[in-house]
């Protein structure tokens, strides 16, 4: 369910002091909290709840935790470890008086960022419209914008033998099928047993194994391209279409 907005009461406690009385309000995360605008984050993350069960924890809270998280370059147990004893964390977070403990789980950081998907480039333009209208952005700095990738994760896999050698396989067989081209023997399921046990000796350093997995790959490879050579002998189109894969 979606979590109750969040309201500050601006009462007195009789036996605690409230935050706005014992920090400086002029510090940079106060400034902070009263520029970001947290109603129209709430609105838009509204969606991502249904309408019954449990209401979800105030999204003044996690967003607030979140922000500090990459403020600072702390953890998920950084930033909550430091909530406890921050007093500011604490106010940039909606809390009103300060809290001994932490009023939440660790783990709903992950759960909130699973839940928020693609929202959270919500806290990249809310940290751009607070950067233009505190001047510390321009708008001419936005003409251009560089993108550094470098340590973004990437789907790129390492082209060892075995790998190299069993994509041939699946290439080779594929484009056979498409041109009509029947073959003796695909080795599918061989090769593909092959290079997972090539790749699991490698890690365990049993070269001597790894090897051997590598020759039944090329004998295997090689069986198949003498399998297509023989298949269109003759046959200047086909050879043509095979001639740069089999080269």
């Amino acid at each position: 369910m979606r979590p109750k907005k969040h309201k500050t009461t601006g009462s007195s406690d009789l036996f605690r002091a409230r935050l706005d009385q014992i920090i400086n309000m002029k510090h940079e995360l106060v400034l902070l909290a009263g520029k970001v605008d947290w109603d129209w984050i709430d609105g838009e993350i509204a969606p991502l709840y249904s309408e019954n069960g449990r209401p979800g924890i105030e999204t003044r809270f996690m967003i607030g935790l979140l922000l500090l998280k990459h403020i600072y370059g702390l953890s998920d147990e950084g930033v909550c470890e430091r909530w406890v004893h921050d007093p500011y964390f604490q106010f940039f977070t909606g809390e009103e008086f300060f809290q001994h403990t932490f009023t939440h789980e660790r783990s709903d950081l992950s759960h909130w960022r699973k839940r928020l998907g693609d929202k959270l480039e919500l806290l990249l333009a809310e940290s751009l419209r607070v950067a233009h209208e505190a001047g510390a952005l321009r708008s001419q700095d936005l003409k251009r914008v560089t993108v550094d990738t470098t340590v973004q994760p990437k789907a790129i896999s390492f082209p060892t033998d075995a790998k190299l050698l069993h994509a041939a396989i699946r290439g080779l067989n594929r484009l056979a099928r498409q041109h009509g081209v029947r073959l003796r023997q695909s080795y599918a399921c061989v090769a593909k047993a092959a290079a997972m046990m090539a790749g699991r000796y490698a890690h365990a350093k049993q070269f001597g194994r790894h090897q051997r997995q590598l020759r039944i790959l090329r004998s295997r490879l090689g069986r198949i391209v003498r399998d297509i050579r023989r298949k269109i002998e003759g046959q200047p189109a086909q050879e043509e279409t095979f001639a740069l894969p089999l080269g």
